[in-house]
């Protein structure tokens, strides 16, 4: 009885030992294996794009500026709280000129370089036909809108996501209109970063508005 204790008891030994074995086995592979991916925290289906790139690596690219403002925006000024998450959390409307003529497509930006955690994504419109030369206020929060596509922001939301940020500090929100060679590949809903990416290389032209938001 005893003996035939002793070699259950081996035998349940052996198979934990097989099933540690397995374990480590599992646990270098993924050690190998995830360095390589390339993944945007903010979207972990993704692993196939640079979530690294900085709107400041694609605009270096551009030889061209050209002009874009707003009825209700200023240069430096503090924006109204109906474009922050403190009051409706309207996008801005926005109006561009002196396109080059070889723009096939547009693209919008809005970003926080002042944010604690590095760059903040607030806002990206793409495949904004040629021919559209402004945009109003309070672009609904659709994936589709007669403008072009709206994509996910760094808040995670679609569309526009307006400034929130910490009491008692300034932030700057900069408004980008890109003027892009070629028309994106890319559907609606598609994360900031991989909007960012598919841009690099073809940039021609872009124009740029600063604006400011303080939280008291």
């Amino acid at each position: 009885m005893k003996n035939k204790k002793e070699k259950t008891n081996a035998i349940n030994l052996v198979k934990l030992g097989f099933v540690a074995i397995v374990l480590i086995l599992l646990i270098l592979l993924l050690t190998y294996f995830t360095p390589s991916l390339s993944t945007d925290l903010n979207n972990p289906l993704s692993t196939t794009f640079n979530s690294t790139l900085l709107v400041e690596d694609v605009l270096p690219e551009a030889t061209k500026q050209f002009a874009v403002s707003s009825s209700t925006l200023k240069e430096n000024e503090l924006m109204p709280i109906k474009y922050t998450r403190d009051g409706n959390n309207l996008s801005p409307p926005l109006n561009w000129s002196s396109v080059p003529n070889e723009t096939k497509s547009l693209a919008i930006i809005m970003y926080d370089p002042d944010a604690p955690s590095g760059v903040f994504y607030h806002w990206i419109l793409y495949s904004i036909p040629k021919n559209v030369n402004s945009i109003p206020e309070g672009i609904q929060k659709n994936p589709i809108t007669p403008y072009g596509y709206q994509g996910i922001n760094s808040y995670n939301t679609l569309g526009y996501d307006g400034p929130s940020p910490p009491k008692g500090s300034t932030h700057r929100y900069i408004f980008l209109v890109l003027a892009l060679d070629t028309e994106l590949a890319l559907g609606p809903n598609t994360y900031y970063s991989q909007v960012l990416n598919s841009t690099k290389g073809h940039i021609i032209a872009y124009a740029e508005l600063t604006c400011l938001y303080r939280k008291d």
